[in-house]
């Protein structure tokens, strides 16, 4: 028998306290709410109970006798006054946004719009039931914390990040159970564990794994968001990747990859959700409450702010957005285990109300919450909006993706003029951009490709991007792709060229992994994963964003990968917490922790940095206390080999230990020979070499 009380405003969602189940729902500007209880496999309520209590715009109620598993939904009443913001409609039902689990998917209909879109007038409201296409939120029963296991926290010095897919990680592993592919489980697979392990990563940062919907025009095309960047709801995993293991094979399967050492990060989307603008769907926040979810325009109040191209940008400035946003990712941290968090579109975040300020509220929150001031943070620095681009300008404790890092990357190594300083300022850490915040060269996330763009074998394959499977006619993805197809569009079955492309692929993951900062992978890449020239590929849920587990292009490239990471573990050099200052290691020697040389046997000065065809260098890093070993690192991305006499004042000899001008895979040897202090050497086409002072201790041996 389910009897009604008054229950509490707090905590807000569904709660299960062993008796029965407290409602609590926000909304401001509501005038009353409806609860809907669902029997599985109904379309419609069996039973609507009135929240009976508002307290602080807290709609609450609880229910006796209600045990987890109820399926839920809520029906909340209000003006529909669309020039003013509101756009209450009690015939949709709406989504918990604090749900923790959620059953089914959307069913795409008209009935789902709060207006009538047939009649193309927005301010025509629409009476039509919505329950029957929407998902239902789920009861869970309250959180055990695993004290058995605590998640595993490494330094952010000794990062190294890959970016992946659920399903794309795991859909076509031939050891993968065929159950299991393409889900929660499959991340904890051994398999899937020990290629993570091996090579060397040590933080798993997955796409967008909340509850996220697939966009109607999408599904029209017979398409779906495979990437995730349209979220319906922050709290509960997307069901899509449950498989039979249910919401408790991803907390498995993060404690098993903790286990190897591996954190697990998560990339979120706080700055819109799946509503789209005006004339989009009501699915939660827009009926729960519109005006206080999303920024409204303030000469237009019928319509949203849109700083992100999707339509709507969340109201942070609200304290119940706000709370909403800090509620859920102190949920993933302490419920999942969940280490750092990747932000789409962060400096949506930190409006306030329009204009960037990395004193905007919700950094100052984060930064004194004692459960996530311990976690990593990590801002992609830009958005749609006037003065989006924020590179360098987020505060302490942040981390952000530099793109400028990835464009300088791929400009140089493909031959552009006046990139080398660029290049030069992305390998010492990008100190330009981040010191002025009084950040350290951990603020940089150094990558060459991502998600979102080209893979990096598609770097060195296309020129130009080829989308046309994604329906919209080859207009949608960045055009400036810093790429270069040495010769032949796409695939070819030219040694000379397919030599090139590989020598190019090891230059750029050797630039990302050599640099100072957190360098960051896209899952795949080590095995030379292409997309077919697609760099927009949100769309694709097949073997064009799958990794191809039983075919390999460019053998030896994993163990090139894995060699590398090796060497970043082993030389603190390559992995600074301070910015060079170009100041002496010792006051009575003439080294100091960073020389640029050039290939005549001096240090570079300013004609020479001012030289915008200059294609060589060397980076010279010092052994000061935390530098372990002194380290040469020696570029040269011309296609003729290069004459390098190595300048007096770094000495020497230097033991080579690095070499992608060899196979991939393929390390100098032990008896390799040493150049002197002063000496010559020949550095190959399109290379980079690293050698240790073999004077200094050697720290490095390869495992």
């Amino acid at each position: 028998m389910i009897g009604v009380d008054d229950g509490l405003p707090a905590p807000l969602g569904a709660h299960f306290d062993g008796r029965g189940v407290n409602f609590a729902l926000f909304s401001e500007h509501a005038t009353a709410v409806d609860l809907c209880l669902f029997e599985p496999g109904e379309r419609h309520e069996t039973r609507t109970i009135r929240l009976p209590c508002r307290s602080e715009d807290v709609w609450h109620g609880y229910l006796r006798g209600v045990l987890p598993g109820q399926l839920y939904g809520y029906r909340v009443h209000g003006p529909w006054e669309p020039a003013a913001g509101h756009r209450f409609n009690a015939s949709k039902l709406v989504l918990d946004p604090y749900a923790r689990e959620v059953s089914g998917r959307i069913r795409w209909h008209d009935a789902l719009y709060g207006h009538r879109r047939t009649l193309a007038r927005e301010d025509r409201i629409d009476r039509r039931d919505s329950a029957a296409y929407m998902p239902k939120a789920v009861v869970t029963a309250p959180e055990v914390p695993n004290l058995a296991l605590k998640p595993v926290r490494r330094p952010l010095a000794e990062t190294v990040i890959y970016e992946a897919h659920v399903r794309g990680l795991t859909m076509a592993h031939p050891a993968v159970p065929e159950a299991e592919r393409g889900t929660y489980a499959a991340l904890a697979h051994p398999a899937i564990i020990e290629h993570l392990w091996k090579l060397g990563v040590t933080a798993l940062e997955l796409l967008p794994i909340q509850l996220f919907a697939d966009d109607r025009f999408l599904v029209d095309k017979g398409l779906v968001n495979y990437w995730g960047y349209s979220p319906l709801g922050y709290f509960a995993p997307d069901p899509r990747y449950r498989g039979e293991g249910g919401t408790g094979s991803l907390k498995a399967a993060i404690r098993e990859l903790n286990a190897a050492g591996i954190e697990v990060f998560l990339d979120v989307v706080y700055n819109h959700t799946c509503e789209a603008g005006h004339t989009g769907p009501t699915l939660s926040f827009r009926g729960i409450d519109n005006a206080s979810y999303y920024k409204l325009d303030p000469a237009d109040r019928g319509r949203e702010i849109d700083c992100t191209g999707c339509g709507n940008t969340l109201n942070l400035d609200h304290p119940r957005v706000m709370q909403l946003v800090l509620d859920s990712l102190r949920h993933w941290v302490t419920a999942y285990g969940i280490a750092g968090f990747r932000f789409d579109l962060a400096t949506s975040l930190g409006r306030a109300p329009m204009a960037f300020t990395p004193r905007a509220a919700f950094f100052q929150a984060v930064a004194q919450d004692p459960v996530l001031a311990g976690v990593k943070m990590i801002a992609e620095p830009w958005d749609i909006g006037e003065g989006g681009y924020q590179l360098g300008g987020y505060p302490r404790g942040w981390s952000e993706w530099n793109d400028q890092f990835r464009d300088a990357a791929r400009g140089f190594w493909r031959g552009d003029r006046g990139t080398l300083p660029k290049l030069t300022q992305g390998l010492s850490g990008s100190r330009e951009v981040f010191a002025p915040s009084g950040r350290s060269p951990l603020a940089s996330i150094n990558f060459a490709a991502s998600h979102d763009g080209f893979t990096l074998a598609d770097v060195v394959a296309y020129a130009e991007k080829h989308n046309a499977e994604n329906g919209e006619g080859n207009r949608d993805g960045h055009g400036h792709n810093v790429s270069r197809n040495y010769g032949v569009e796409g695939d070819t079955d030219d040694a000379a060229i397919l030599a090139v492309r590989a020598r190019q692929k090891r230059n750029l993951l050797a630039t990302i992994l050599l640099a100072q900062g957190v360098p960051m992978i896209l899952m795949g890449d080590e095995r030379s994963r292409s997309q077919g020239g697609n760099n927009n590929a949100y769309c694709q849920d097949n073997a064009t964003t799958w990794m191809d587990w039983t075919s390999d292009p460019d053998p030896g490239l994993t163990a090139f990968v894995s060699s590398l990471l090796h060497l970043r573990r082993t030389q603190p050099g390559l992995r600074r917490r301070a910015f060079f200052d170009g100041a002496p290691i010792d006051p009575d020697e003439p080294l100091r922790d960073v020389h640029w040389l050039g290939p005549d046997g001096g240090e570079m000065d300013g004609e020479a940095w001012g030289d915008e065809g200059r294609q060589a260098f060397g980076m010279q890093i010092g052994n000061d206390a935390e530098a372990g070993d002194r380290l040469l690192l020696l570029f040269n991305a011309a296609e003729a080999p290069c004459a390098f006499r190595l300048a007096p004042i770094v000495g020497g000899p230097w033991r080579p230990v690095f070499d992608t001008a060899l196979d991939a895979g393929r390390v100098p040897e032990e008896s390799a020979v040493r150049v002197p202090a002063g000496g010559d050497l020949t550095l190959p086409a399109r290379s980079v070499q690293v050698f240790v002072a073999e004077g200094d201790r050697p720290r490095f041996v390869l495992a």
